[in-house]
């Protein structure tokens, strides 16, 4: 049974909202009285909604790049629903549709790294930048989109909290760190690292992710760990200097990463042709995907970076 019904009728502390729509098991489309689209989260036993509305009661007034919250649901008082602007599309299914060019490529790493840049200054993590979280409106000319906003704040967590400091798994393992999949503490620099495979994907364009395994399907009990491989391929090896943070268990996988991708099978992304990916997005991106979560820039130094002022 959904939680609320087309042509349920909402009343937040600002407004009426009527269901048009149901778009995933907790998310929903409404008209509000002035007969504008916005959407509506609600979901039952769980934070994730009370989480996004906090975080952006906290943030949304810092930064015009993250997707905001419009009001709050008092009837039906329980669960708690949260009503969040429209956008008109995703990054996914706008790269999907046509591969970015280089000003609507910078335009949108510059916007993400924005949002980014206000969550991390005061040590939240996102946990889940991925291009489907990245919502988008369109515009004519050379650069397509009006607004890009970084939204589903439902699994952003301080980075002192207990599911960063016991290294919980969060968001989607194909744009997780290497932290997070070895399940080891995490903090902003997870985020940096989902930035950096979505910069990859939208270089490359449509659906591609570099870190999809090749070899076992989603849902398998060894996905995590074939993605974990995957990013050793292109980025390793990890430093000697990772075992001050790694408990024993992460040395072990490491050691055991490593004899079963030696080096001579490893094929280093800075080793793509320039076909593929420009020398200049190849070394920018080489500073950002850094196994060790240490050697990773912030958002703010990747903000002030040559590489936005190239082209």
């Amino acid at each position: 049974m959904s939680l609320l019904q087309l042509g349920q009728t909402l009343r937040g502390r600002l407004g009426k909202y009527t269901i048009t729509k149901q778009i995933q098991d907790t998310v929903w489309f409404a008209r509000n009285q002035a007969n504008e689209t916005v959407v509506v989260k609600g979901v039952q036993g769980h934070p994730r909604v009370e989480n996004e509305r906090d975080a952006l009661k906290r943030f949304q007034h810092s930064t015009t790049h993250l997707r905001p919250l419009l009001d709050e649901v008092q009837e039906p008082a329980e669960p708690p629903i949260i009503i969040l602007k429209y956008l008109e599309d995703n990054l996914l299914s706008s790269s999907i549709k046509k591969t970015l060019n280089r000003q609507e490529l910078k335009y949108v790493a510059r916007s993400i790294l924005k949002a980014l840049k206000v969550l991390h200054k005061d040590k939240y993590v996102h946990t889940d930048v991925k291009p489907d979280n990245i919502f988008v409106n369109y515009k004519q000319g050379k650069n397509r989109f009006s607004e890009i906003q970084l939204g589903d704040l439902g699994g952003c967590y301080p980075a002192d909290s207990s599911i960063a400091r016991r290294g919980t798994p969060v968001g989607a393992a194909i744009w997780s760190s290497p932290e997070i999949l070895m399940e080891t503490p995490w903090n902003t620099a997870t985020d940096i690292w989902s930035f950096g495979t979505v910069l990859i994907s939208l270089i490359y364009g449509g659906d591609f992710n570099l870190f999809r395994p090749r070899t076992v399907p989603y849902g398998h009990e060894e996905y995590n760990l074939e993605v974990l491989k995957q990013q050793f391929r292109y980025f390793g090896p990890f430093p000697g200097k990772y075992q001050e943070i790694a408990g024993p268990e992460t040395v072990l996988a490491i050691l055991y990463l490593m004899h079963e991708i030696p080096q001579s099978q490893t094929t280093p992304f800075i080793r793509t042709t320039e076909r593929e990916v420009s020398l200049r997005d190849k070394l920018f991106i080489g500073k950002i995907m850094m196994l060790d979560w240490r050697d990773r820039p912030t958002a703010r130094e990747l903000l002030e970076d040559r590489w936005f002022e190239q082209d």
